[in-house]
């Protein structure tokens, strides 16, 4: 665990520097308490907090349509949005080549910020190349770690995939799991494949990737369950998205398994089921920290030129959290902020 301990130190002075920048730059040049506490009210009330011009940022993500994951990131971006007086653009597609022409429309409309993923960093490589060079700042958030300052872009904020996936596997040994499935609901994205790797590379006891098409939610828990059926030996399945926990606990009852159901990704029905016991644990990158920093780290290069992670991703996870947390955190997921 000594590597979990000694990112979790790194993901607080970081973020510490993070939200500290960005209480400043929402101040007035009276500064102190007063002005923040000012911004604060006007961002709550959806009125900005600055006076700079309205600035246009547009986020496109590798997301599929209903992933509440994504749901918590825009709160946070739109949240950010109002206080920093952005206009906020979103897009999406789990294409990797529609993603990227999403990108190159905003590219022609000449934004003034871009937030991207890079989950099939292939398919973004080219047009991200195109952003930089048109002069127009690229954030990326979530997936794309180690591709991020190699295709130009100015921070990465999320957390650190091989590590969060140690964190599982170390995990699983703590709770005496021998055999585990790592359930891999989008086939070609980097950072899944990386999640299950690095469980595998810190789990004592046997992993096997279970590939399931994330679209077709019958389709995931029909195939979970066939395995949990032919294999009884599966004492663990760890999905790899908060929507798919679910439908692991009905393949589980199902197949009457009496494998424990682990998810990457937080929301408020996995909230309940760890409060429940029918979770083990859940592995949080916090979603609304991603997205909300992000527009905020635009801001302050558009207005200051400041810049954060000097080369390094701005690490939000992983958290391990499991039902004695879950109380704790179930008002802010019921909100959709966690």
């Amino acid at each position: 665990m000594a590597t979990v301990r000694t990112g979790v130190r790194a993901i607080g002075a970081v973020l510490a520097v993070a939200l500290g920048a960005s209480a400043l730059a929402g101040c007035s040049s009276t500064g102190g308490k007063r002005a923040e506490e000012r911004a604060q009210r006007a961002a709550a009330q959806g009125r900005a907090a600055v006076n700079t011009p309205e600035w246009t940022v547009a986020m496109v993500t590798h997301s599929g349509d209903g992933d509440t994951f994504w749901d918590i990131v825009q709160k946070g971006a739109k949240q950010a949005a109002v206080k920093d007086n952005i206009k906020f653009l979103y897009a999406n597609s789990d294409e990797g080549q529609q993603q990227a022409q999403l990108v190159q429309s905003y590219i022609d409309k000449k934004v003034d910020g871009l937030i991207v993923t890079l989950a099939k960093p292939d398919a973004m490589k080219d047009v991200v190349a195109k952003a930089v060079r048109a002069g127009i700042p690229v954030i990326t958030v979530n997936s794309g770690t180690e591709q991020s300052k190699a295709f130009g872009a100015l921070s990465h904020i999320g957390q650190d995939e091989s590590i969060a996936g140690e964190a599982v596997g170390e995990e699983l040994d703590k709770r005496g799991k021998k055999k585990a499935l790592c359930v891999i609901h989008e086939q070609g994205n980097v950072g899944h494949e990386q999640r299950c790797a690095g469980a595998k590379k810190t789990f004592g006891g046997r992993l096997e990737n279970l590939y399931v098409d994330g679209t077709n939610m019958p389709d995931v828990q029909a195939s979970i369950e066939a395995k949990l059926q032919t294999d009884r030996s599966i004492d663990a399945v760890v999905t790899l998205g908060a929507p798919f926990a679910d439908a692991a606990v009905q393949a589980k009852r199902s197949a009457d398994s009496e494998a424990e159901i682990d998810t990457f990704d937080l929301n408020a029905k996995v909230a309940s089921l760890l409060k429940a016991g029918t979770l083990g644990f859940a592995v949080d990158q916090q979603p609304y920290l991603q997205g909300y920093e992000a527009v905020d780290l635009l801001w302050l290069y558009r207005y200051n030129a400041d810049v954060l992670g000097g080369g390094r991703p701005v690490l939000t996870g992983p958290q391990i959290i499991t039902g004695k947390d879950a109380g704790a955190l179930e008002g802010y997921t019921e909100r959709g902020t966690r």
